[in-house]
């Protein structure tokens, strides 16, 4: 699958936009702040349903205007095109396939499928859990749309427990009310710890490979599942700790506590790794995500390279760019050439030009 159209109206700076992409890379170039990461952000948003850089849909319309729109057009390996289309209103957001309104965001999931690598990724080793936790759903959501249901489910159920364990005081009906509660949660916690430890054991095999090779063998790279409770213990978690989160007013197990450890050489990654060894871990991690998702779906995610070659040294540059050979690359740089390694001059490229909101094909050389 890949992209071949994007239209934006009012997205961040961009007024107008209509865009057509090729089936293999595409950099966009230009200063800081003129509009790269927008149109990376747009395509992100159109594939699920959130932004990458924030929680609020306000933030992703022109401050001058009131509405924003974003339609992309893919096609697909049998060559069935689709369309994807989203807008953003001050009363929330509408999503639609080839005209026909999406009740739910489950139903996004996979439709196009990204995987987007920006300079704030490469602290993911070394970030707060919160971080790892978010790429692991967003990596799982859109791999498995089941695994969306539960976890959306589960947070649901998570914060009608933690609002019953606030109010209600320790009244009479307290634990029978609790009894229910726990275990809905504990049923699709269950679910989202066997789909993570599944897709964490998969991720460190392919991962572990690309360490060895991109360091010739001196790094090897370990990622554990730290979760916060057993599957089979989950249950009974919940209720040795009642009292406390009585106490707390908060659930303090479950599946929103979990997180990852990078282990480099047999060291834990986020105190004892360099900075080199932990970028080239997630660049490592980058390159697991893309292999997944062509093994799942049949062909490759597009790759949405955010001004990242400039945060890698020429080894690791040039890693990324040879195993990408094939996909569908979006690359953002402050310049056409110095950070893309030459990259624009592969048959079939194109360049745009990103000024003030504006983007345009690039003046072709001679």
């Amino acid at each position: 699958m890949h992209i071949q159209r994007v239209v934006l109206r009012n997205f961040r700076n961009i007024a107008a936009a209509d865009i057509e992409l090729a089936t293999g890379a595409n950099i966009l170039y230009g200063e800081n702040a003129q509009g790269k990461t927008n149109f990376l952000e747009s395509i992100y948003f159109c594939a699920t349903g959130r932004s990458h850089r924030t929680g609020r849909f306000r933030d992703l319309v022109m401050l001058s205007e009131k509405e924003a729109a974003i339609k992309i057009v893919t096609q697909g390996q049998t060559g069935a095109v689709d369309e994807i289309r989203m807008e953003i209103k001050p009363e929330g957001k509408f999503s639609a396939i080839n005209g026909l309104p999406i009740r739910k965001l489950g139903e996004l999931y996979g439709r196009l499928s990204v995987v987007v690598f920006s300079p704030e990724d490469l602290s993911l080793v070394k970030a707060g859990p919160a971080g790892r936790r978010r790429f692991l759903d967003m990596e799982l959501c859109q791999l498995y749309p089941a695994y969306y249901h539960d976890l959306r489910m589960y947070h649901k159920v998570l914060q009608q427990r933690n609002s019953l364990l606030r109010e209600a005081g320790g009244g009479a009906g307290l634990y029978e009310t609790l009894d229910v509660w726990d275990e809905q949660l504990a049923e699709y916690g269950n679910k989202i710890m066997w789909a993570r430890h599944n897709f964490i054991e998969r991720l460190g095999r392919i991962a572990a490979e690309n360490q060895r090779n991109i360091t010739g063998g001196r790094e090897n790279l370990e990622i554990l599942y730290d979760r916060d409770v057993n599957e089979s213990e989950f249950l009974a978690a919940l209720k040795k700790k009642r009292p406390a989160d009585i106490l707390r007013g908060t659930t303090s197990s479950g599946i929103h506590r979990d997180d990852l450890e990078f282990r480099i050489n047999g060291e834990i990654g986020r105190s004892f790794a360099s900075q080199g060894q932990q970028r080239t871990a997630v660049l490592a991690v980058k390159m697991a995500e893309i292999e997944i998702v062509r093994q799942e779906k049949g062909y490759p995610p597009v790759l949405l390279l955010d001004d990242v070659l400039s945060e890698l040294d020429e080894g690791r540059q040039n890693y990324l760019l040879n195993s990408i050979d094939g996909l569908q690359t979006i690359i953002t740089s402050t310049g056409a050439e110095n950070a893309t390694g030459g990259y624009s001059r592969k048959e079939g490229a194109r360049v745009f030009v990103v000024k003030n909101g504006a983007i345009s094909p690039a003046a072709k050389e001679g």
